[in-house]
Order: C-alpha cells, then sequence, then structure tokens
C-alpha cells in the first residue's frame, strides 16, 4: 500500500455531467455512464510518476469498454481512498488486499476483477524482511532491539503480515522499533542507505527495484517470507446501480493483455495476462487477518 502525494481527491469534488452537445450514447453505455464520467482511484504503492502513465492505457481501454470518460484519480494514502469510495467519490477503486477488508466494510466496496497471468490464473505476491548479507540478524526472532522499517500503516505486505509474523514470536512496537518509512519504495531505501536494520520489501517491489537497478540483492538478504498474497481487487462501489457492476465487470474482463501489461509490471506480473474475476471470498484470508490482528479502519 505511499505518502507521495500526485493528484489528492478532494473533498468536495462534484461529478462533471456530459455536454449535451455531445452525440447521444447508445442505451446500453448508459448504465455505465451515469452520472456522465466514472471516477477510479488508485492507493500510492509506487511513485505516481510510475503509477500514472501505467494506469492512463489501463483506463483509457476500460474507457473504450464503457463508452464513457474514466478519470485517473491517485488518491494521497489508504484512509484517504476508502474515505472517498464511502463519500460517493470514486465508483471503482483499485485496493491493496488488507485496504479492501475496510473498505468492503466501511464503504462496501465489491471486489470485481485482480490481475492474471500469461495462463489465466489469479496472480500473487508476497511479503519479505530484508536485512544486509553481513548482518548478525537470521530470523525475525533476532530483530528483537533491532529497527525495521515498514511501508505505512494498513499496507498489506509492509505493515500487517510482517507485524503478524512478529506477534507469534511475542515481539511487537516494544520490543522492535517500527521506522513507518511513508511507502515500499522508501522503507527499501531506507534499508539500502543503512537508516535502518531490517526493512520490508514485498515482492512486488523488489522486482520493481532491480529492474530500475535500485537494489543489489547480493548485498542483503532475506530473512523472511509470508505465503501468498492475492494480487490487488479492482473493486466497485456497493451502492452503484447493479447494471453499471455488470457493464464495469465486462468491460474490464475484455481488457487485453497488452493494455493491462504496464500496470502488471509495477506489481509484478510479467508477462501479463487477462484480468480475473474474484469476490470477497477470494480475500477472506485478510478479513481473518484483520480480526485476529484486532485491526479496523482507523488502522488504516
Amino acid at each position: 500500500m505511499k505518502r507521495i502525494v500526485a493528484l489528492a481527491v478532494a473533498a468536495g469534488l462534484a461529478l462533471t455531467a456530459c455536454g449535451s452537445e455531445e452525440p447521444a450514447k447508445p442505451a446500453a453505455a448508459s448504465s455505465a455512464c451515469p452520472n456522465g464520467e466514472v471516477k477510479f482511484g488508485i492507493e500510492p504503492y509506487e511513485d505516481p510518476a510510475k503509477l500514472t502513465p501505467a494506469y492512463q492505457v489501463l483506463t483509457g481501454a476500460l474507457e473504450r469498454g464503457l463508452n464513457c470518460e474514466v478519470k485517473l484519480q491517485i488518491v494521497q494514502d489508504y484512509s484517504a481512498e476508502v474515505l472517498a469510495m464511502q463519500n460517493g467519490k470514486l465508483e471503482l477503486a483499485q485496493f491493496g488486499p488488507l485496504g479492501f477488508v475496510f473498505a468492503n466494510r466501511r464503504a462496501g466496496a465489491e471486489p470485481l476483477v485482480s490481475f492474471g497471468d500469461a495462463q489465466g490464473k489469479l496472480t500473487s505476491y508476497q511479503a519479505g524482511i530484508w536485512v544486509p548479507a553481513d548482518s548478525a540478524v537470521k530470523s525475525i526472532a533476532d530483530l528483537r532491539g533491532k529497527t525495521l522499517a515498514l511501508s505505512e500503516p494498513g499496507s498489506t505486505s509492509g505493515d500487517a503480515l510482517p507485524r503478524a509474523a512478529m506477534a507469534k514470536l511475542g515481539l511487537d512496537k516494544t520490543s522492535v522499533k517500527l521506522d513507518y518509512a511513508g511507502g515500499h519504495p522508501e522503507a527499501l531505501l531506507a534499508l539500502t542507505n543503512g537508516k535502518v536494520e531490517a526493512a520490508e520489501i514485498n515482492t512486488q517491489q523488489l522486482a520493481t527495484a532491480k529492474a530500475a537497478g535500485k537494489f543489489d540483492e547480493s548485498k542483503f538478504r532475506q530473512i523472511w517470507s509470508s505465503d501468498p498474497i492475492p494480487n490487488d481487487p479492482i473493486t466497485v462501489a456497493g451502492a452503484a446501480d447493479p447494471a453499471f457492476k455488470e457493464a464495469v465487470r465486462k468491460a474490464l474482463l475484455n481488457l487485453k493483455p497488452d493494455e493491462v501489461a504496464q500496470v502488471g509490471k509495477l506489481l509484478d506480473v510479467d508477462p501479463a495476462g487477462p484480468m480475473v474475476a474474484v469476490d470477497k471470498n477470494t480475500y477472506q484470508p485478510l478479513f481473518d487477518l484483520a480480526d485476529t490482528l484486532g485491526l479496523t479502519e482507523g488502522d488504516v
């Protein structure tokens, strides 16, 4: 799940109706454009300079499929995205898996699709904790008294899962110094710049950093990894018209792999395949995790 602010969701954002001079849309398209446009929110899990062009390809294709303008909004953080959907400022949003839990509980977000591989199967990623190669830290138990860089509160791989792994060994913020770096790239940089003794680096960020030449894996060592996490869902507001939900689901499932590929690379899905349908049950382990840790939307 980044404090780098790009296009913040304004609390008073108004919906703009389609101009009367534009050609009338087919009846099938009207249900896909109920307010004249569709607002699509993305939480800043990567540098917005990378997110924006990648998602412009995806939303451009979605726009053609819906025959309706789709406006991309990169929000400030997890909580801003949940609040925006709750307040009717977003019709569609992509959440991290744990962020979706709270978006579902607070804003009624419903998962439609996620990212598939070339074989059409749902993709996943893993949380990880890394240390310098010469560190005396060999396992999570050795983190006692050490400083661990995490992404930001509410992140699935960058907060909840590492803390859950520590909790199983009786470690918490009183025994491990938790440093919320502000995002996945920032947590990685804290480690590579020697600011912390360990850092969370998930497989998505690892792939992006290695491809950009920003992480020399030979100089570091992974001491823990999580079980696979189902990739981010693209969700629709629960209060939306059923015809709109179905139109969006169909349009997303009809996206071609090359229309998803740029976003896929940011999520370590390469080569990308078509989108795959998901539902709430897909993310049940994350609901269970939130309950086990006693997390609420206040933690996002």
